[in-house]
């Protein structure tokens, strides 16, 4: 791993730190309970700051453990990595829209979701595992949520069942979790080359059936929180092979420090257009490291 992340160009001395260092802790408010001003009101005790790209999202210095709060309980926030919370802020859910979440476990991005969508339309949060699916459903109560319909499939159904169906589709894919080492090893345990293999040609595969199940101007965005270029530049270049006229959209967020994707990878060159996948490093921004691309369909 080490090996691979010094071919990306990583200073490791500087790299492997950040990626061990906890972030500061991040919480999002959940509208559906209560307002901004009413939550801040709440944990002032706690001295909020606003990440700057997104008006729900704040850091806290305190150590204090965010999940032990009584606002936490209650649902109006969610104790989240500042870094998970982007790809729903890219994917700007809107009222009134249908919306897949493909591998929505633990309910994270969809409860973010549905609060933008302020409990209109419908997301339909779907997940293969059955393990997982009680933590989605808790998740969606404690938060309020109302819109949503759970489903445990495979989320490469989708293209078939559901072909050209919604308006935006998030795919937050299983990846080999590289970015989150500072929240737990688990990550070295599964880590692999051949795990990379196997995750890359199963991300493939959803983000074909997320493109199919889109509809002709509908958005949608793939994120991992792996820095691999076969799971990431990799997936997105693949589809692009398929359906050249995909858009990858350029993503430009206030106060984030990101970086673009690489244009190629132990000699494979990239789509040129994957320049436009935003990417997050540990030791340049206060959170997991993460990948995320905003792709649209033409009409």
């Amino acid at each position: 791993m080490l090996a691979r992340f010094e071919e990306m160009g990583f200073d490791l001395s500087q790299f492997v730190p950040a990626l061990l260092r906890p972030p500061s802790q991040t919480f999002r408010i959940n509208t559906l309970k209560g307002s901004r001003e009413q939550v801040l009101k709440s944990l002032s005790l706690l001295e909020p700051e606003p990440v700057g790209w997104n008006d729900l999202v704040f850091r806290i210095k305190d150590r204090q453990k965010l999940g032990n709060l009584l606002e936490h309980f209650l649902g109006l926030i969610y104790a989240q990595d500042a870094s998970s919370t982007i790809p729903v802020t890219v994917l700007d859910p809107q009222p009134d829209e249908e919306i897949l979440d493909m591998a929505a476990a633990p309910g994270s991005k969809a409860t973010q979701i549905a609060a933008a969508m302020a409990n209109t339309g419908l997301l339909v949060a779907n997940d293969v595992s059955p393990k997982r699916i009680p933590s989605l459903t808790a998740n969606l109560d404690r938060s309020g949520v109302l819109n949503t319909v759970v489903t445990r499939l495979p989320g490469q159904a989708y293209g078939h069942i559901a072909a050209e169906r919604f308006d935006r589709v998030l795919i937050d894919a299983p990846c080999s979790s590289e970015g989150t080492l500072s929240r737990s090893f688990r990550a070295l345990e599964i880590w692999s080359k051949s795990a990379i293999k196997r995750l890359s040609a199963t991300q493939r595969n959803l983000i074909m059936s997320a493109y199919y199940s889109l509809k002709p101007g509908g958005v949608m965005v793939y994120s991992t929180c792996t820095f691999a270029p076969e799971e990431n530049e990799g997936t997105v270049s693949h589809l692009l092979d398929k359906f050249p006229d995909a858009i990858v959209e350029p993503t430009d967020l206030e106060g984030l420090n990101s970086q673009p994707g690489f244009s190629e990878w132990r000699g494979e060159e990239f789509n040129p257009a994957v320049k436009n996948i935003l990417r997050l490093f540990p030791h340049e921004h206060d959170g997991e490291g993460f990948c995320v691309a905003r792709i649209s369909k033409p009409n």
